[in-house]
C-alpha cells in the first residue's frame, strides 16, 4: 500500500505542478494567480488582524491566511446547534485583516481579479481605503472584483477586509450558520489574484463526452475584431498536439462543437485526462490562452432505471466527506486532501458527497486526477438560502465546479434545506446538465432517503420505482453503524437494478482541538464522533469491513477441508475494468506456537478475462502439501497494482488446528491428583496446582499455583438464558482424572470439568437445545480482574473485534495487542486501535498475559466468539449503539450481538441484526462447547 501511496502522491504532485503554471513554456498573455494568501493551510500568510469579541479579542495581531480565527486563538467556538441552548454564548465577532502587497508595472492596462476561495461569511473588501464591491454573503463560495482600478502598480497596496462571522441575511444564517456541524469565522480558503490581458475568456464551460465530442461555451470580456478561437487538445502535461479546432468569433458568446477520436473517457477507475488550451488570436498573434483540464464522460439519469457514466449503470460506493482536520478547521492542505482520498481509495470507495459545502479546488483536482465520483453540494442544512442570495450561490458553485469531470451530480442543499426556486440556475448555467437531486427527497428522478430501515418503503427505497441513492446511509456513532449493518445492505441494493448504491455518514470523527479547554478534542457530545476513520484518520474497526465488503475483486466463500481442489470462484466487481487487468497473491503460513507465523508456500498469478459482474473459477496450483500449513492467505490486486484485500481462511479445524500449532508443547509430566472437599468448595491438587470449585454450581472459582493466585473465576450466570442448577457431583476416573459435572435447566444440559494428571483443565458444556426461543447472545463467562490484564495473543479472527453485523473485515491469523480501553469514536486522548475489548470471531485459542500469570485457553469447538473483556459503552450513546454485552470479562459464546446505528436498532438495520431463533430436535449431535485450559 506504501508504494501505491507513493504513486498516487507523486503523480498528484506533477498534477499540482502542471495546472497551477500551465505548460513549461508559458506564454505572456496565459492565465495567471499571484497569491496573496497561501495555496493552503500549509503555506499559510501571515496578515494583520483584529476580532471584535472572543478570546484575544479587541488588539491588532497576526494571522495565518487562509485559517479559521477559532482555531488560531481568537473569537468564539460554536457548533451549529449552539443556537437551541439558551446556555451556550452565540459568538457572532467581526473580524478585521489587513494585508499589503506590491504591484507590478507589467499590469498596468491589464484586468485584475481579486478572489476569494471561501470565506465565512459576510465579506466586505477595500483596496487602498476604497470598497470595490457589494458585501459577499456565503460562507463557502468563490467570488471576485475586479480591482484594476483601485491598484497602485508602482507602490504597495492596502487590503482590508471585514468579516462577520455570522451573516445579515438571515436564510444565510439558518442554511449554514445553524447547522450540523461546526461553525467556524474567517478567510479559511486562498486569495489571490488573477492577471489577465484587456480581451480575456470569462468563463470556459466544458462537455466533453465520452465519445470525444467536445462543447464549448466561451464568454468574452470583449470582441475582438477579425479573431479566431483556437481549441488545442493534449494528452495530459504533454505538448504533443492530438487535435484541434479553429473558429471565427463573431460575438462574445461562443459555442464550439468539436470532436476528437481515438480519445479514452474518464472513470474513477481509470481517469484519463486532457489538456484543453483555449486561445484568442488575432492576425496570427496570441492575445489570451488558458488551458482547461478535461476528461470526456457522459452523464445521464435514465429514469426509472438507473445513473449512468459512460453508458455504464453507476453504483456508487460512496462516503460523506465534511472538510474538517482538528486542528486547522476547514482550513486544510494538501497532504489533508490527499490522505483522504487516499484511505476512501484503500476502502474501495468510488464515489464522495461533499457534505455539506463545496470543496476546495484542490479537492476537486485531485478527485479528478485520482479518481472518485463526486457529488458537489450547494449549502443549506435543513433551512434554505432565500431567492436574493441563493440564486448568486448557485451561480457561484457552477461557475467554480462545472468543468471537473469527477462532478457527476449537483446536490441542492441537504434535508430539507433547499428552495426548488433557484434550481433553475443549475439548468441555465451547467451545460452538462447534470442531474440535481435533493439529500433525502424522492424528486428528479432520484430517490435519496437518509437512514432508511432494511427493506423499508411503500412503492418507495428499494420497494419503489426510482433510481435508490440514499445519500445518507448507516449513521455511524462510535463503534455503531458504518460497516455494521452494511453487507445486508448491500446484498439487498445490489441485487435491485433500481438500487444506484449509497453514501456512508460519515468518513471522519469532526473532532476539534480545544486549545481554550485545555487542549482536548470536542466533537460537541454526540453530534460528530461519527466517522469511519478517527480525527486524525485513525482507522476503525468498520474501515476494514467497508474495504472488504466493496472490494472490486470478490472472492466468493469456499469451505477449505483436506479435499480442497485449489478452485476459487472469483468475481468482478468493478465498473469499467476487466479481471485480467487484476491478480491474487496467495500463500500458506504455519503457526509456531506463540512464537510466530512463517511462510511455506506462495504463488502468484494473474485472474483471467472477466467482463464487470462476471465470475471466473480460478486454480490456486497449490503445493500437494499445503495441508501442512495452518492458514491460506489470498492477496487481489487492483487494476493499478494496488492491495483490496486479503482472505485468510484456517486450514484446520480448532480441534486439530491447535494439535499442529503447539505441536512442539514440552510433555507434561503426570502426578497424583489430591482432592479436598469442604462444605462449600472443592480443592483438587496437580503438583503445585490447586484449583477451587464451588461445590453449589461446580463452577471453578480460583487458581492457586505455590503461593500465586490466579483470579480467574467461572460465572455462575449463563450467558444469554436464565438457568438453574438442578445437581452438582464428582469422581474419580479411572485413569485419576477428577471429573465435577453440573446439570443446568433449561441450558446447558451439562457442564463437565476434568482436573488431568498433567495440571490442565477441560471443559466440556453441551450443545444449544432450544427450540423456539429468541437469544441475543448464548454462551458461557468468566471474571476476571480487568486491572491485572497486561496483553492477549489469539488465534482466530482478528485484529479488530467483531459484532454479528459487522463480521467481515477481520481474517484468520495470529494476533497479538495491548491491553488498552479505547471508546471507539470517543477517548480522542488516547485512541488505540485496534481496541483491546470486545469480541473476535473463529475463536482457536487465546493466550491471556496477567500479572498474576498466563491463561492458556484453547477450543476444539468451531463456530465460536471469544469475548474479551467489554467495551465500555459511552454516555452519550443512543439506543442502537448500545449492544447487549456478557456479564462476564472473558466469555465463549455461540452466539454475540450486533450493534445498530445512530438513529436505529441493530434489528431494524437487516437480518444479520435479527436475535437467534433456537431450533433443536431430541437426537441432534450438536457442537458441545469443549475449552481446555492452562496455567503458567
Amino acid at each position: 500500500m506504501k508504494n501505491h501511496l507513493l504513486r498516487i502522491f507523486l503523480f498528484a504532485f506533477t498534477f499540482s505542478i502542471s495546472i497551477n503554471f500551465g505548460f513549461a513554456q508559458q506564454q505572456a498573455n496565459s492565465y495567471l494567480r499571484v497569491y496573496l494568501s497561501g495555496k493552503d493551510h500549509s503555506q499559510a500568510v501571515l496578515w494583520d488582524f483584529k476580532v471584535s469579541d472572543g478570546r484575544n479579542s479587541g488588539q491588532w495581531s497576526r494571522i495565518k491566511v487562509p485559517s479559521n480565527w477559532e482555531m488560531e486563538g481568537f473569537g468564539t467556538f460554536n457548533y451549529g446547534h449552539d443556537h437551541r441552548e439558551s446556555d451556550r454564548v452565540l459568538g457572532k465577532e467581526v473580524g478585521y485583516y489587513k494585508h499589503r502587497f506590491s504591484g507590478n508595472p507589467d499590469w498596468k492596462g491589464k484586468v485584475i481579479r481579486l478572489v476569494f476561495d471561501g470565506v465565512m461569511t459576510d465579506t466586505e473588501v477595500k483596496i487602498n481605503g476604497e470598497l470595490v464591491g457589494p458585501v459577499h454573503q456565503g460562507g463557502f463560495y468563490r467570488f471576485s472584483y475586479d480591482i484594476s482600478d483601485f491598484l497602485n502598480f508602482k507602490k504597495e497596496n492596502l487590503l482590508e477586509v471585514i468579516v462577520k462571522k455570522h451573516s445579515e441575511n438571515e436564510s444565510v444564517n439558518k442554511a449554514e450558520r445553524q447547522a450540523d456541524f461546526w461553525i467556524f469565522g474567517g478567510i479559511f480558503r486562498p486569495v489571490f489574484l488573477e492577471v489577465l490581458p484587456e480581451i480575456h475568456f470569462t468563463r470556459i464551460a466544458v462537455d466533453p463526452q465520452a465519445g470525444g465530442k467536445l462543447t464549448s461555451l466561451l464568454t468574452l470580456s470583449k470582441v475582438p475584431k477579425a479573431a479566431q478561437v483556437k481549441i488545442e487538445l493534449f494528452e495530459q502535461g504533454s505538448e504533443l498536439v492530438i487535435g484541434s479546432q479553429l473558429q471565427d468569433i463573431s460575438s462574445d458568446s461562443i459555442w464550439i462543437s468539436s470532436q476528437f477520436d481515438q480519445i479514452k473517457s474518464w472513470n474513477p477507475e481509470t481517469p484519463f485526462l486532457y489538456d484543453a488550451r483555449y486561445s484568442i488570436i488575432q492576425n496570427g498573434k496570441t492575445l489570451y490562452e488558458k488551458t482547461e483540464r478535461i476528461g470526456f464522460r457522459t452523464v445521464e439519469l435514465r429514469k426509472n432505471d438507473g445513473f449512468y457514466v459512460n453508458g455504464v449503470k453507476v453504483i456508487f460506493k460512496g462516503v460523506n466527506r465534511h472538510s474538517s482536520y482538528p486542528t486547522t478547521g476547514r482550513a486544510l492542505s494538501e497532504a489533508n486532501h490527499m490522505e483522504d482520498i487516499a484511505l476512501m481509495k484503500e476502502m474501495n470507495m468510488n464515489a464522495v458527497r461533499m457534505s455539506h459545502y463545496v470543496p476546495d479546488e484542490r479537492f476537486l483536482e485531485l478527485t479528478d486526477s485520482l479518481g472518485l465520483f463526486v457529488l458537489d453540494e450547494v449549502t443549506g442544512w435543513q433551512d434554505a438560502y432565500d431567492t436574493i442570495v441563493g440564486p448568486k450561490l448557485v451561480k457561484e458553485t457552477v461557475l467554480k465546479d462545472a468543468n471537473y469531470p469527477s462532478v457527476v451530480i449537483w446536490d441542492h442543499g441537504n434535508e430539507g434545506g433547499w428552495n426548488f426556486a433557484n434550481e433553475k440556475g443549475f439548468h441555465e448555467l451547467d451545460i452538462q446538465k447534470r442531474p440535481i437531486l435533493y439529500p433525502w427527497l424522492q424528486r428528479n428522478g432520484f430517490d435519496t432517503h437518509h437512514y432508511p430501515r432494511y427493506d423499508a418503503g411503500i412503492n418507495r427505497l428499494s420497494n419503489g420505482q426510482d433510481v435508490f441513492l440514499p445519500t445518507e446511509l448507516l449513521h455511524g456513532l462510535y463503534d455503531g453503524g458504518l460497516g455494521a449493518g452494511l453487507e445486508d445492505f448491500w446484498q439487498s441494493y445490489t441485487s435491485n437494478p433500481l438500487g444506484a448504491g449509497g453514501f456512508l455518514w460519515v468518513f471522519a470523527d469532526e473532532a476539534i482541538l480545544r486549545k481554550d479547554l485545555g487542549y482536548i478534542h470536542d466533537v460537541d457530545g454526540n453530534h460528530a464522533p461519527d466517522g469511519i476513520v478517527g480525527p486524525y484518520r485513525e482507522k476503525e474497526g468498520s474501515f476494514y469491513t467497508i474495504k472488504s465488503i466493496w472490494s472490486p475483486v470478490q472472492i466468493e466463500p469456499f469451505v477449505l477441508s483436506p479435499d480442497f481442489d485449489g478452485n476459487i470462484r472469483v468475481t468482478n466487481k468493478y465498473l469499467y475494468s476487466n479481471l485480467n487487468q487484476t491478480r491474487i497473491n496467495w500463500t500458506i503460513e504455519s503457526f509456531d506456537g506463540w512464537k510466530n507465523s512463517s511462510k511455506l508456500y506462495s504463488g502468484s498469478q494473474s485472474l483471467p478475462e472477466g467482463k464487470p459482474g462476471e465470475t471466473r473459477i480460478v486454480n490456486l496450483d497449490l503445493p500437494s502439501s499445503w495441508t501442512s500449513g495452518d492458514v491460506l492467505k489470498i492477496t487481489a490486486f487492483g487494476i493499478n497494482g494496488e492491495e483490496l484485500y486479503t482472505w485468510a481462511k484456517a486450514i484446520r479445524n480448532p480441534a486439530k488446528g491447535n494439535q499442529n500449532y503447539f505441536r512442539n508443547d514440552p510433555s507434561t509430566e503426570t502426578q497424583n491428583i489430591v482432592v479436598r472437599e469442604t462444605s462449600t468448595d472443592l480443592q483438587i491438587a496437580v503438583g503445585e496446582k490447586i484449583y477451587f470449585f464451588g461445590k453449589k454450581f461446580g463452577n471453578l472459582q480460583l487458581v492457586r499455583i505455590g503461593r500465586d493466585l490466579i483470579s480467574l473465576e467461572q460465572r455462575e450466570e449463563i450467558e444469554g438464558v436464565e438457568s438453574t442448577v438442578s445437581e452438582v457431583s464428582w469422581m474419580r476416573n479411572k485413569d485419576g482424572s477428577i471429573q465435577i459435572q453440573s446439570e443446568f435447566k433449561p441450558y446447558p444440559a451439562k457442564i463437565t470439568w476434568t482436573v488431568l494428571t498433567d495440571g490442565r483443565l477441560k471443559m466440556e458444556s453441551s450443545a444449544p437445545n432450544f427450540n423456539g426461543k429468541n437469544m441475543e447472545i448464548l454462551g458461557l463467562g468468566f471474571s476476571y480482574p480487568e486491572e491485572k490484564v497486561i496483553s492477549a495473543q489469539w488465534i482466530g479472527n482478528g485484529p479488530y473485534r467483531v459484532w454479528q453485523n459487522r463480521l467481515k473485515g477481520v481474517e484468520f491469523g495470529l494476533w497479538e495487542k495491548e491491553y488498552n480501553n479505547t471508546m471507539t469514536g470517543f477517548s480522542f486522548e488516547n485512541l488505540i486501535y485496534p481496541e483491546f475489548k470486545g469480541f473476535h470471531s473463529n475463536f482457536h485459542a487465546l493466550n491471556l498475559k496477567t500479572e498474576e500469570g498466563e491463561i492458556e485457553i484453547r477450543t476444539e469447538t468451531q463456530g465460536l466468539f471469544l469475548g474479551l473483556f467489554n467495551p465500555e459503552i459511552p454516555t452519550l450513546s443512543t439506543p442502537g449503539t448500545r449492544p447487549v454485552l456478557p456479564k462476564g470479562d472473558l466469555s465463549f459464546l455461540y452466539k454475540i450481538s450486533p450493534i445498530g446505528t445512530k438513529f436505529h436498532l441493530a434489528d431494524e438495520m437487516g437480518p444479520q441484526g435479527q436475535k437467534a431463533f433456537g431450533v433443536s430436535r431430541s437426537g441432534d449431535i450438536g457442537y458441545s462447547m469443549i475449552l481446555w485450559f492452562d496455567f503458567k
